[in-house]
């Protein structure tokens, strides 16, 4: 398993795109660099009034899939 570590700011209104399906990707850096492909769908759990906002940890299997999405709480 590989983890990737990666922050997010997106808008409540922005967000709202993803949740009705126009987009159903969500593309980001890691903080290495690398670009991580998340579907949308597994964001949805940490949407708040504000939007999505912080810093996460992906995890992906050998076969590029991923495996959890964490919200790192109090890490700055």
């Amino acid at each position: 398993m590989r983890h990737f570590y990666f922050s997010l700011n997106i808008s409540r209104t922005e967000y709202l795109r993803y949740y009705q399906g126009s987009a159903a990707r969500v593309v980001v850096r890691a903080h290495d660099g690398r670009t991580l492909s998340i579907p949308a769908i597994n964001l949805r759990q940490f949407v708040t009034h504000a939007g999505i906002q912080g810093r996460f940890r992906a995890t992906i299997d050998q076969n590029n899939r991923l495996v959890s999405l964490e919200h790192q709480v109090g890490i700055v």
